[in-house]
């Protein structure tokens, strides 16, 4: 086996620390030529969709049915939304206005050398080629961040999965660490609670106020994993920020996929079923684990759902955008980040020119030993 290495290295050269901000990813383009190796690695990645027994049994039911029919339907959705911020994929040109507005905040914290980075954990700009462009610019220590406030095992768990596979393949694997969730940060609860203030102050109070979550299989959730839990803590965090009492908010779950049984209620379901069911006419939809709007948030939510809700006699649907690059949600990322590296920006007490005259002994130490660089 070939391990990778970097293409150049110097004796004495400074270390750096490497920040990977990493999300869901998005296809290369709006077809069906591009949604299908997307679809490909999404679908057969076992913590998305954890396989039956006969694993051969999915393998031919995803090769045979599904990448025959769901990219033409999935390149009409993401045509929709394609350029809605900017040219291209709106997941990541707003985490590309993220990482931004993160290097800012964090950088000034560093006396030593930080470098950012993006990957997406689908698609492209991949993880494995986020962490080789660290791993060139001479990072010794890693922090990554998946933006996925609630931990959940396809999503966070899948990130670790894809960072220790290009890890697997490095000579000299760096000190790494990674933050699991951030659910309950006070940042990012203010921020959820300021976003909606702010809608709220131009629209006017709803009835309801719908926190939608992308679903899971309930399975997952009997097998052990915190995502549900985690997703009302957040949603009780906000409404608790927010002065709401439980009638006034509902979490809901969005975003299905196959037959089987997924966390409930169904956000598709209560959108149908408030007006009819309960008499309520005027309700906000905000999706708290989404960190930046993306198809499931712009067309599914803020269209789709929209519909079912007006379509059974609601009079008002509020789509509250997601955090994406507002200022207080840098800010906690941020802060999260300056927590999670703790040790390893330096404080009060580093003395920059002692630093230099150790690095420039390490390297006469090297040439002295006949090492070229």
């Amino acid at each position: 086996m070939y391990y990778h290495g970097r293409s150049h290295f110097e004796h004495g050269e400074s270390t750096a620390t490497g920040i990977l901000i990493t999300n869901l990813g998005t296809p290369d383009a709006p077809t069906k030529q591009a949604l299908k190796p997307y679809l490909k690695e999404f679908l057969e990645d076992p913590r998305v969709v954890e396989p039956p027994p006969a694993r051969w049994l999915w393998k031919l039911i995803l090769n045979g049915i599904i990448l025959n029919t769901r990219p033409a339907k999935s390149a009409e959705a993401y045509e929709t939304v394609w350029n809605s911020e900017g040219e291209g994929a709106p997941l990541l040109r707003i985490t590309e206005r993220q990482l931004a507005a993160i290097e800012e905040r964090v950088r000034p914290h560093f006396s030593g050398r930080v470098e950012f980075a993006l990957g997406m954990r689908y698609g492209n700009p991949s993880i494995a080629s986020a962490l080789r462009e660290l791993h060139e610019k001479g990072c010794q220590r890693i922090l990554v961040l998946p933006l996925y406030p609630q931990y959940a095992g396809a999503t966070t768990a899948s990130t670790l999965d894809a960072v220790s596979a290009e890890l697997q393949t490095w000579r000299w694997v760096p000190e790494l660490r990674f933050v699991r969730n951030y659910h309950r940060h006070p940042g990012y609860i203010k921020a959820l609670a300021n976003s909606i203030r702010e809608y709220q102050a131009e629209h006017g109070k709803p009835e309801l106020l719908v926190m939608s979550y992308h679903g899971v299989p309930q399975r997952y959730l009997d097998n052990g994993d915190p995502y549900h839990c985690e997703c009302h803590i957040t949603s009780r965090l906000v409404a608790d920020e927010l002065g709401l009492n439980k009638d006034e908010y509902r979490v809901t779950f969005q975003s299905l996929f196959g037959k089987e049984e997924w966390i409930k209620p169904y956000t598709d379901a209560t959108m149908k079923a408030l007006p009819t069911e309960e008499g309520i006419k005027n309700v906000q939809v905000i999706c708290p684990g989404f960190s930046a709007d993306c198809l499931e948030t712009i067309e599914e939510i803020g269209e789709e759902n929209r519909e079912y809700f007006e379509e059974h006699g609601g009079e008002s649907f509020g789509y509250i955008k997601c955090l994406n690059d507002r200022a207080d949600h840098a800010d906690a990322l941020a802060d999260l980040i300056l927590q999670h590296t703790q040790g390893w920006y330096e404080r009060e007490g580093f003395d920059a020119q002692a630093d230099e005259v150790e690095r420039a002994t390490v390297k006469a130490n090297a040439k002295a030993l006949g090492c070229p660089y």
